[in-house]
């Protein structure tokens, strides 16, 4: 008795062991098909998800009942095929060695039919205005012998010569079950009936599109996501710029170029992002394309100014008390402005919505609000300047624009009565920062680890008996632009050089050669000079009496030497007279 209860336990750790690390089976079929024909042939097979299938035994089941005894094969053949074959199939694996270890698979379900329908594309769900074709397939490979109905939910909506039936443009009432029947116009008029098709039609989709992240430097890079809800496949994605029609007080799309036939990813990635722009995106699928509806509109932020749309702030600081005025004012390239405005939760009015608009100028009285502000013409968008509005007493004073790396910035600490703030600190990503002056916060020399959140708080008295805490804002960090000429000015300057010890030796060449022959050589007085020199010249002279060094895009005139008293023209033996030489600086962008 105690070895049999021994044997049990020990089985039973065995297989507790055994089945720690044990799947479930797995069942599929060959064809891999949901709906077959009659008279087709079909294969079970059962995978117990062990290496070694010969130690396992097989039982297949339809709709719950065994349809074969226990068997060492892990195959299953039925052919040909009935519609009594139509139900839902399940294998079951016993382990030999250790009979407890018993592993039930998934469930296949199997339609069996005379005739068989799918629909093209096979897409579900489908939407309102999509088109589908129904086929119907009698099975015996000669279409034309056969006419043909289709059914939804049992009633007939048309009859067919062909096999094929394309619906118009789908509205939600086509939703439902769909049949087709086929009749063979020949004796013996064998008429069959197909499986039933499930179609279910929803309304047209809104993509949503995601901008990471929304807030980026001058030529940084943004990923655009655009999602379909819900899930379905066959979709192209499509990319779009937007541009406000001032006069119709809306957004116009413009596909972005590269694009015109949409991307397979669902994302795209904008590189050398330089200014404040929005984007929308839609999907489409088909041939001929149906299109779901745009996406919502979504701006990437730059604080970057753009010389011909910028957006100025008075008072300049980011953040404001809730009884301040502001003025925000519109300049650049373009004769009409709107000054527009977006809360966190996406809610965008124009300042002629709320407050009051005077030309370029939007005045907001003592109602301003927190959030992101942005100056708009029919073709610009400016820089963006995120506001907040502080019910509180105290607000930190930091700069509305990007400060250069490199440069300094000073931020403070405000109070709403203006009385004397004492003891204050300053935070970055509300961690406590070392600050001797206490004061105010002095960068000496901007880095772009200093970009982050930044709050102040003081007490009102010099006790520290009434603290008083700032929202916080980010100060934004931009790379100076003229690091990538003054990069390339040392290449320039070694390259002139260069230059110039050659052009001299060639002078003095030139020069002994000439007084062997008895020519003369002169420098040329320039009596006719262009205003354009003059201004090069005027424009390499600093206040101070000195020559500032060359900048991209500025042009000199260099004055090559003239040749003898009697020039033979026509001839390469000597220059002409009065030859320059138009030298210009240029970036690496400039090509």
């Amino acid at each position: 008795m105690g070895q049999t209860l021994f044997g049990v336990l020990g089985l039973w750790l065995l297989n507790i062991l055994y089945c720690g690390h044990a799947q479930d089976a797995l069942l599929h079929i060959e064809p891999n098909r949901s709906t077959l024909f009659t008279k087709e042939t079909v294969t079970f097979i059962c995978d117990p998800g062990d290496a070694k299938d010969t130690y396992w035994s097989y039982l297949f089941r339809r709709n719950g009942a065994p349809i074969t005894t226990q068997t060492q094969v892990n195959r299953y053949k039925l052919s040909p095929l009935s519609k009594g074959n139509s139900g839902e199939y399940q294998c079951v694996a016993h382990h030999k060695i250790t009979p407890f270890v018993t592993r039930e698979s998934n469930k296949v379900s199997l339609t069996v039919s005379d005739a068989l329908l799918h629909i093209e594309p096979n897409w579900s769900p489908l939407f309102t205005g999509e088109t589908v074709a129904f086929i119907c397939d009698p099975g015996d490979g000669n279409d034309t012998d056969w006419s043909y109905l289709f059914r939804r939910n049992g009633y007939t909506f048309t009859t067919e010569r062909h096999n094929r039936y394309t619906s118009p443009s789908l509205s939600k009432g086509d939703s439902g079950e769909y049949q087709c029947v086929a009749h063979h116009k020949f004796p013996p008029y064998v008429t069959r009936e197909s499986n039933k098709v499930s179609l279910t039609v929803s309304d047209v989709p809104r993509p949503v599109l995601t901008v990471s992240p929304s807030w980026t430097s001058p030529g940084g890079s943004v990923t655009l996501t655009c999602s379909v809800e819900p899930p379905s496949a066959g979709w192209r994605f499509f990319w779009y710029q937007a541009a406000h029609k001032l006069s119709l007080d809306s957004y116009t799309y413009e596909l972005l170029p590269g694009i015109t036939t949409g991307t397979e990813q669902d994302s795209y990635i904008l590189h050398g992002q330089t200014h404040t722009a929005g984007y929308a995106c839609r999907a489409g699928r088909g041939d001929p394309v149906f299109y779901t509806s745009y996406s919502r509109l979504m701006f990437v932020w730059s604080g970057g100014v753009n010389p011909a749309a910028s957006l100025t702030v008075s008072p300049h600081r980011l953040q404001h008390f809730s009884t301040e005025s502001l003025t925000l004012s519109c300049e650049g390239t373009s004769t009409e402005w709107r000054v527009m405005w977006m809360d966190e939760d996406g809610i965008t009015l124009s300042c002629s919505d709320r407050w009051k608009m005077t030309g370029s100028t939007c005045n907001t009285d003592t109602a301003a609000m927190s959030g992101v502000y942005w100056c708009e013409s029919e073709t610009q968008f400016s820089n963006a300047v995120n506001i907040t509005i502080h019910s509180g007493d105290v607000i930190l004073v930091s700069p509305v624009r990007p400060v250069t790396e490199g440069h300094s910035v000073t931020l403070g600490c405000k109070l709403r009565t203006e009385n004397l703030l004492y003891n204050v600190d300053f935070y970055k990503n509300d961690k406590l920062i070392p600050n001797p002056s206490r004061g105010e916060l002095l960068i000496s020399a901007v880095k772009e680890s200093d970009e982050g959140f930044y709050k102040c708080s003081g007490s009102k008295s010099p006790q520290g008996l009434e603290n008083v805490t700032s929202a916080a804002s980010w100060l934004s960090v931009k790379y100076p632009e003229e690091t990538a000429s003054s990069s390339v000015f040392p290449v320039l300057l070694v390259v002139g050089l260069i230059s110039g010890v050659l052009l001299t030796l060639v002078l003095l060449f030139l020069r002994r050669y000439r007084k062997s022959k008895g020519s003369r050589v002169s420098r040329s007085q320039r009596t006719n000079q262009s205003p354009a020199t003059d201004h090069m010249i005027n424009q390499g002279d600093t206040q101070d009496g000195h020559y500032a060094p060359l900048q991209p895009g500025d042009s000199c005139l260099y004055e090559m030497i003239e040749g003898s008293e009697e020039p033979k023209h026509g001839t390469d033996d000597e220059p002409d007279e009065n030859i320059y030489a138009n030298v210009t600086m240029e970036t690496a962008a400039d090509g």
